[in-house]
């Protein structure tokens, strides 16, 4: 069966990857093959076709984390899922394309009253959100989070997770176009990233204690709010967006300057303060299925509204999805439509 694929010939520029028309095989015998109808978009993506991804591969692959489809055939030892079945799952790399073979572990029913693309933009987000937020950030009920990039599919995740935990939220966001947007979705604070976000923070927390961060921002916004824990706070880390730079092949020059300008943390400092940082990254836990599994059930358990798709593009404009992704102006998910 042939397949069409975005593939990377080698990291480090967007034009490097390339449309190709390849064969695939049938399912391995604990496989599915799925016929991939929406593709969710992650700033993992833009980091692994720069080349600044550990996990990934640096030549010859296909990126991609997420998707959703309908099951086009099934491995001899698959005995609970049928021809036919509408799905979504996530992939460690691999999902830029129009037919995927994955482990059937990786793949759940789609469901019942969700679109292609919303199911494209849940597991990645709704997992990272949980992981942080829960088993690392220790959220209690009441608490106070803090949660950069707001607008995006983990940041709105988050605070739909956070709001169980009858949490007060303060999101921030980088461009005043998607305040709109956070009000809708019950943030108790808002914080435009500016010169002043010190005393944005301290105006939007009015005498209460930050208990938990979420950042995929870094540099000066990381160490502020990382200030402004209280004791036995947590900040849990989970991406470095401002790497991110719009353009087709990374700054290095710019990547140099904040990398050497991104704060760090002294032992003796965490243990005087009493505060902690932790640090994750969902596609080193891949292998983990059980954990993971376990995860996903307890999301699913607590009724979640379905996933916020701001933006769709059809799979020949995949490049230019990436392109708009990476400015920074779009809110949701971003989804390309095979």
């Amino acid at each position: 069966m042939k397949r069409r694929s975005y593939r990377i010939t080698k990291a480090g520029s967007l034009n490097n990857l390339k449309l190709t028309d390849e064969e695939i095989g049938q399912p391995a015998g604990n496989e599915v093959q799925i016929a991939v109808k929406a593709i969710g978009l992650n700033f993992a993506d833009v980091f692994t076709i720069f080349g600044l991804y550990k996990a990934a591969p640096k030549e010859n692959f296909i990126p991609g984390l997420e998707f959703s489809g309908i099951v086009s055939a099934i491995g001899s030892g698959v005995m609970d899922m049928e021809v036919g079945d509408k799905v979504m799952g996530s992939v460690r790399f691999g999902s830029y394309t129009t037919q995927i073979n994955i482990d059937r572990r990786y793949v759940t029913a789609l469901p019942d009253g969700w679109s292609f693309e919303e199911g494209a933009s849940f597991i990645v987000q709704a997992l990272t959100a949980y992981y942080a937020l829960v088993p690392l950030g220790n959220l209690k009920k009441g608490q106070t989070v803090l949660i950069h990039s707001a607008a995006g599919g983990v940041g709105i995740y988050a605070n739909r997770i956070a709001k169980k935990f009858s949490a007060y939220t303060i999101g921030t966001i980088g461009n005043p176009s998607k305040v709109e947007l956070l009000k809708e979705e019950g943030y108790d604070g808002i914080i435009v990233r500016n010169g002043k976000f010190r005393n944005e923070l301290a105006r939007s927390l009015n005498g209460r204690q930050l208990d938990l961060v979420m950042d995929a921002v870094g540099g000066q916004v990381q160490k502020d709010s990382f200030d402004f824990l209280t004791t036995t706070g947590r900040m849990v880390a989970y991406g470095l967006s401002q790497f991110a730079s719009p353009g087709a092949r990374p700054n290095y020059l710019k990547l140099a300057l904040q990398f050497i300008t991104m704060p760090r943390y002294h032992t003796l400092t965490l243990i005087e303060s009493n505060k902690s940082i932790l640090g994750f990254n969902l596609i080193w836990l891949y292998d983990k299925v059980d954990m993971l599994k376990s995860m996903l059930d307890e999301i699913q358990a607590l009724n979640l509204s379905k996933p916020f798709v701001g933006a769709v593009f059809t799979f020949d404009r995949l490049k230019e999805a990436l392109n708009a992704f990476q400015g920074g102006k779009t809110m949701g998910k971003v989804v390309v439509r095979v």
